[in-house]
């Protein structure tokens, strides 16, 4: 069955993972959907930015990438930018938001002191300190060790982006701050969270629109096919309440 174009959805990737980490939904995904998940500028083939830490820049590179007729996903820090481009890019039908709520600094979650010092590390030793946060964000998930060799089968032991792409994504992590666009957005914005992501405070995980089980930052790695389910919700009518997902998303 060919997909409609009013059940598209694009997937946008996270800080140090490129778009093969959604290969882990592949085969749960219902046939009616059309799913395209495109590398960010400076990651996998894709070239990198000349200043790959311009919003502007970014929004003319992905525009043919997110098309207003879909439903954008954007995990962690893909779905920071997603939030920012929608001051620059025509809206999607929705915006969801996948660990990741208007700004990434939290005292009770990743502290800017924290995130100050891990730039910091990064700008030591790249390679190393981007293999510390594939372990890391995996700390939330019911078996990490199972949940990193998931990830290293799907990306590899290196980071797949340009050292430059990744400094500029480490900034807009620190910076960008969507709460003002989020609160009157331009489309619906649904807010989803793995129940123990140990990157998002519990204020954050709160109000999460929709919590799901068993899962900490990486529910693409952890709980799949109940992911899809929620997505596949979504994108079926994105103007539902997500506690009609939740049930929908449920084994």
């Amino acid at each position: 069955m060919t997909a409609t174009p009013e059940k598209r959805l694009v997937l946008l990737s996270g800080w140090g993972c490129d778009a093969r980490l959604w290969q882990a939904l592949d085969k749960h995904w219902p046939d009616n959907l059309e799913i395209m998940s495109p590398d960010w500028p400076g990651y996998g083939e894709r070239t990198a930015l000349d200043d790959p830490a311009s919003l502007d820049a970014l929004a003319e590179a992905m525009s043919d990438d997110l098309p207003s007729d879909a439903v954008w996903v954007g995990w962690s820090l893909g779905g920071l930018l997603a939030g920012a481009l929608l001051d620059r890019l025509p809206p999607p039908r929705t915006l969801v938001l996948l660990g990741m709520g208007e700004r990434f600094p939290h005292p009770e979650g990743v502290s800017e002191a924290a995130l100050a010092q891990f730039r910091k590390a990064f700008r030591r030793d790249p390679v190393a300190t981007h293999a510390h946060f594939m372990r890391w964000q995996l700390g939330g998930e019911p078996s990490p060790r199972n949940a990193h060799r998931r990830l290293r089968s799907l990306l590899g032991d290196e980071a797949n982006a340009d050292t430059a792409t990744l400094a500029a994504g480490l900034a807009q992590l620190a910076e960008i701050d969507n709460t003002q666009r989020l609160c009157t957005p331009p489309c619906p914005v649904h807010r989803l969270a793995g129940e123990a992501d140990p990157l998002l405070a519990p204020a954050a995980r709160e109000q999460a629109d929709y919590r799901l089980p068993e899962a900490g930052h990486c529910p693409l790695i952890s709980q799949p096919a109940r992911l899809t389910r929620a997505l596949a919700a979504i994108a079926k009518a994105p103007e539902r309440s997500l506690a009609e997902v939740a049930l929908e998303s449920m084994p």
